[in-house]
């Protein structure tokens, strides 16, 4: 590389001594050739841009195919069933009241709903095998239903995928099959803001108690009475009494309180499933907690009135380990039992009286609670339900009640038949999707008109309807609630391919390799529409892949076999990608441990504490190098800028939001405290200390080349420190907004900040940008005065010019292009994030010196810590791999109302900030003080953006592998698929910088630098 030439530039410099460069006047030789090599760079520029998107195009198409297999996804429609308007006429006028029933009459005036967290069927069922701790110990259950099938019935209770909490609480409360991404007007939040029971209990004036698992108010917030309700912590899997035993302490004197000031109690228990996941099921603290629910459940139904409805049922079971989350039988098979003293309940309609003995007999889904309950509670069954009522609910204790059974199925059809005309027309899904339960439907009413007339019998309309909701509630299953494996492998091909094009590419390649773009281009152009021609012809065949998926997976195909050839066909051949020095081998070793740690719930919740390891041992191992290098100049400013590095890594630590997982061995700092979203008030001096001190350690880097200069004196020097200052004003200003330390109006205030906020997003994306492009470089050339001593031939004598900044040329100017990110980013951080982005400017500047001290600016070790520096401070700016850690309200700093795609970008730029700022940073690595006309320049930016895009195309991998492979992992939903996509949203972002700001702005620095210097 060129260290040497630019340490000697810069010794000159520090020196002074007369002409350290020489400046000869072009003839016009050397002006042709300028042209020439100024086409020459701007071609392969453009190919190389070309090259980047394609590796982009890779990398989006695979994150398709793979979450288009992975994620469940439906879109959440915002109606609301009402009382008065009931989706179909029954034979005699409904009520229409709350107080008598809305669709139809109530049964019960009050209900209590007991959750068994983990009540897996055959927990219930009594047997003589007693082999296992879990049998025949919760009995009340299977005994009542057996001895008074009038009062009491039990069955089989099947869960929909995903089998953990918070999803199936969805289910039980919507009637929905839960997607992990629910598209609509709750996707910022967990709050279940679609149509549920308990908000239309809310809305029938119903007073409601919740009693236990704390993921009810997450989903609920507002509608349990205040004073009743008592939520406790339900992730501490260790503790298997707290819960339940405050749950029947409230509980119990509610029910025997003669003033009965509640309608409907929900209490869920947790020890169940506390005991599964410490123990396992079948250990004596499982039979121990059965027999506890046993004794409880007696004491509830000993307190009943018989205006009362008793529910307990499981929410999902668990797995012979005693985890969830998947879709085994054990996991999606809990339990379901319906009490009450009045003698309502029957089996008339199968003839089967006894429970049945396993799960795969007579179950119901666990939707089916939703209109059971709505109709025999008297509320409307809620806009997206898609269960049908239970049978034995509804059949009566004697003979069958034909009338009634398809009464109430006649109303739930009906309600399901009005949600999928309203979902089709907002998906606008192909009619032939529901054309199989729409002819069920037509034959359904055409025989429910001819039950009205005495032309058809009431049993006959009540199958039809039957098969009208099963056959539906088939279609929503293959839409919504299944896995496509083919479509995650697909994905998973794609993106590990692209993974290895780019390392081949970064790490294998020749010094020269940018003169290879037009045969790159070239092939993958060809064979990429080779590829797309044989996919179509594939779809002819019939295959199941759609037109647009097999020509998405045809033209990727192809390209990459163009690439493949591609390196057969470059005369000088490509080696094998290897580390050939000790800092190689340790870039490869940390991207490889973390990408193995991804399989690890523990390593993801703490990922930000093995970063902080990793950059440490980085820091370290550099502190040690630093000491050997033979110059002494070498080993004080390597083991300097060491120090540095470890200091501001140390120190940003200190800056962190805890997720919930890593309570209580964590203490969230960024907000003022855990349970706030504002900042503390010392915070607010870390932005004003931010606009004092950045600028002038920014200055001192450049000061050590000279380069303070020309262009940086007015970037670095007014604009850093005026925008800084300008931020750091928004932000006590949002502070006194928050707290009411101002007398101003709360409009003028929110006006003020506004402007401010925008005229540093002005000044640094559209004024910055601009300043960058035509800036001049960070030199000053200083000429000395002719010595007047009347000799004429000396005026003939070329001149000598002392050019300062000359080491640091390319590095000096690039700079400024990051500036302009850093403002944008650190105001739209809060002020614990903003100094966290401070010390990630002061990292990146000592990570250039130590490149530049150590002789790295070849080796792959500095774009992975720059990789790595992001990712760590993606979680020092106050974020974590969950949907809950985003920060929404960014999208209002600089806008009054939401406006697209301004506050999407604005969000993005909060989320991403610290990935964006290293991703700008990342031709520095190959720039940083570098002689103007060094040769390759273009080769070596190449080669580092593709390494920094292969280690982020690396960790995307990981967790999207991992996240695949463990999609039945109790902790998918909660732990491995937030972080496949923050992994595969950060790997799309980083593309697009690197691309167009990184690459596109390297362009305009060349281009800046060689108008005074000349081409290389």
């Amino acid at each position: 590389m060129g260290t040497a030439p630019a340490s000697s530039s810069l010794i000159q410099e520090l020196e002074p001594q007369p002409g350290p460069s020489n400046i000869v006047h072009s003839d016009d030789s050397i002006t042709r050739n300028n042209r020439r090599k100024a086409v020459q760079f701007k071609a392969s520029h453009a190919l190389l841009i070309i090259f980047f998107l394609w590796i982009f195009a890779l990398h989006a198409l695979g994150i398709y195919f793979f979450t288009k297999g992975f994620l469940l996804t439906r879109q959440v429609l915002d109606h609301k069933s009402d009382c008065a308007s009931p989706p179909i006429d029954l034979p005699r006028a409904s009520p229409g009241s709350y107080s008598a029933g809305c669709w139809y009459p109530k049964t019960f005036d009050k209900a209590v709903v007991i959750i068994i967290d983990a009540l897996r069927y055959d927990f219930t069922v009594p047997t003589n095998d007693t082999t296992h701790h879990y049998q025949n110990a919760l009995e009340v259950l299977h005994e009542t239903a057996t001895q008074q099938p009038e009062t009491a019935f039990l069955l089989p209770f099947i869960a929909d995928a995903p089998t953990a909490t918070l999803q199936r609480l969805k289910g039980l409360t919507t009637g929905t099959l839960p997607a992990f991404v629910d598209v609509g007007s709750n996707f910022a939040g967990t709050a279940i803001e679609e149509d549920n029971l308990v908000a239309q209990l809310r809305d029938a004036a119903k007073t409601l108690v919740h009693l236990g698992d704390d993921t009810w108010h997450s989903l609920f917030p507002g509608h349990f009475h205040p004073n009743l309700t008592h939520a406790y912590d339900s992730f501490n899997v260790w503790d298997l009494h707290t819960v339940d035993n405050g749950v029947t302490e409230h509980l119990l004197p509610l029910l025997h309180s003669e003033a009965k000031h509640w309608d409907v109690i929900f209490g869920h228990y947790l020890g169940v499933d506390h005991a599964g996941h410490r123990y396992g099921p079948d250990h004596i603290a499982m039979n121990e907690k059965l027999k506890q629910m046993d004794r409880t459940l007696r004491d509830i139904i000993a307190a009943l009135d018989d205006r009362t409805l008793l529910i307990v049922m499981g929410d999902h079971g668990m797995d012979t380990k005693g985890d969830h989350g998947g879709e085994s039988d054990d996991e999606v098979e809990a339990a379901l039992w319906m009490y009450s003293k009045k003698a309502i309940f029957g089996h008339g309609h199968n003839g089967l009286l006894e429970p049945p003995q396993t799960a795969k007999e007579r179950p119901v889904n666990q939707i089916d609670l939703v209109p059971t309950l709505a109709l025999l509670l008297g509320i409307p069954i809620p806009f997206n339900n898609l269960g049908s009522p239970i049978s034995e609910a509804f059949v009566g204790p004697e003979k069958p009640d034909w009338e009634k059974l398809a009464s109430v199925n006649a109303l739930s059809a009906a309600q399901i038949q009005r949600y999928q005309y309203a979902y089709s027309a907002a998906r606008r899904l192909d009619s032939e999707v529901l054309s199989a339960a729409n002819i069920l439907w037509t034959v359904a009413i055409e025989l429910w008109k001819g039950a009205k007339q005495r032309t058809a019998s009431n049993a006959e309309t009540f199958a039809a309807f039957v098969r009208y909701q099963a056959e539906n509630l088939r279609v929503c299953r293959s839409l919504w609630a299944s896995f496509d494996v083919p479509s995650m492998i697909y994905g998973i091909l794609v993106l590990g391919c692209a993974l290895a094009i780019l390392c081949y590419y970064a790490r294998a390649t020749t010094p020269y390799r940018a003169e290879d773009g037009a045969l790159f281009v070239r092939l993958i152009g060809i064979y990429a529409a080779m590829g797309l021609a044989l996919g179509l012809s594939f779809r002819l065949t019939g295959i199941s892949l759609g037109t647009l998926d097999i020509s998405l997976l045809g033209t990727a195909g192809g390209s990459i076999v163009g690439f493949a050839y591609t390196i057969h066909e470059i005369p000088s051949g490509y080696p094998l990608p290897a580390p050939n020095s000790t800092f190689g081998w340790l870039s490869l070793l940390l991207t490889v441990l973390q990408a193995i740690g991804f399989a690890s719930n523990s390593f993801t919740i703490w990922e930000d504490e093995i970063l902080l390891m990793f950059l440490a041992t980085f820091g370290f191992i550099n502190l040690a190098t630093s000491i050997r290098q033979p110059r002494l100049k070498d080993r004080v400013l390597g083991m300097i800028q060491s120090s540095v590095f470890l200091v501001c890594t140390r120190i940003a630590s200190l800056s962190r939001l805890c997720r919930e997982e890593q309570m209580p061995y964590c203490r969230s700092t960024y907000y003022s405290s855990a349970t706030s979203s504002t900042s503390a008030s010392w915070q607010l001096v870390i932005p004003f200390a931010l606009a004092i001190l950045l600028p002038s350690f920014v200055q001192g880097y450049y000061k050590g080349t000279r380069s303070y200069v020309g262009s940086a004196v007015l970037w670095v020097g007014v604009a850093l420190r005026m925008s800084l200052l300008a931020s750091a004003i928004y932000w006590f200003l949002d502070a006194a907004d928050d707290n009411n330390w101002l007398t101003v109006s709360e409009d003028i205030l929110r006006l003020v900040k506004t402007s401010i906020a925008q005229l540093v997003l002005g000044i640094s994306l559209v004024a910055g940008t601009t300043y960058y492009i035509w800036a001049t470089p960070c030199i000053s050339i200083d000429t000395p005065s002719e010595q007047e001593n009347g000799d004429v031939k000396q005026t003939n004598k070329p001149k000598s010019m002392a050019v300062f900044g000359y080491s640091n040329m390319h590095g000096s100017r690039y700079f400024l292009l990051v500036t302009n990110y850093l403002i944008a980013v650190i105001l739209l951080q809060k002020p614990m994030g903003g100094g966290s982005i401070g010390l990630l400017t002061l990292q990146i500047l000592a990570l250039l010196e130590i490149i530049d001290c150590n002789n790295l600016s070849c080796s792959a070790i500095g774009p992975v810590i720059l990789a790595m520096l992001g990712n760590f401070h993606f979680f020092k700016t106050g974020h974590q791999a969950t949907l809950s850690s985003i920060q929404w309200e960014t999208a209002f700093i600089a806008l009054k109302a939401i406006r697209y795609p301004w506050s999407p970008l604005l969000v993005i730029l909060n989320t991403y900030g610290a990935q964006i700022v290293t991703t700008v940073a990342v031709p520095l690595t190959v720039l940083w003080k570098q002689p103007p006309k060094k040769k390759g320049l273009l080769g070596d930016v190449a080669m580092a953006v593709a390494t920094f895009l292969l280690y982020h195309a690396a960790v995307n991998l990981a967790t999207t592998m991992w996240a695949g492979w463990l999609r039945r992992h109790l902790m998918l939903y909660r732990i491995f698929s937030p972080r496949f996509m923050t992994g595969a949203v950060a790997l799309l972002v980083v593309d697009l910088v690197g691309i167009v700001v990184a690459v596109g702005g390297f362009r305009w620095n060349v281009v800046s630098v060689s108008e005074v210097f000349g081409w290389a």
